[in-house]
């Protein structure tokens, strides 16, 4: 059997993104060339990507990836606004939207399990949720 990499969707040397220019089927030996993008997936990190399978195993639900996660709201909030910049999109801007109180204490725990770093912890309790 064929050893299969992961596809870099960065150049290793430079950082620019990457195409595909040749695929192979290695079962009819079949070669076609060509320039192929690798989609916005191939723009996030395996961190990123590991993210979206489980929003995608929560059925999008933010209660269930909090639950899975182990982390607060604004937390899931925010890695999900990450990896819609990541894949090149406008991600929504709440204006200063009030934490509750288990939100904060929340935000606080987050910090100190180093779910989150110390900007992102003030970031989301001045209520700069991305």
């Amino acid at each position: 059997m064929y050893n299969v990499h992961q596809i870099p969707g960065d150049c290793p040397i430079c950082g620019e993104g990457m195409i595909i220019t040749k695929l192979h089927c290695p079962h009819c030996d079949v070669t076609v060339e060509g320039r192929f993008t690798l989609g916005r997936l191939a723009m996030l990190s395996p961190e990123q990507l590991e993210f979206v399978e489980v929003f995608l195993r929560c059925d999008g639900k933010i209660k269930r990836m909090e639950e899975e996660l182990g982390v607060s709201y604004p937390t899931v909030r925010s890695r999900l606004n990450e990896i819609i910049t990541a894949m090149g999109y406008e991600a929504p801007h709440v204006d200063n939207e009030e934490l509750t109180p288990s939100q904060r204490r929340q935000v606080l725990d987050d910090l100190a399990a180093g779910n989150i770093s110390s900007e992102k912890a003030v970031e989301l309790l001045r209520g700069d949720l991305p």
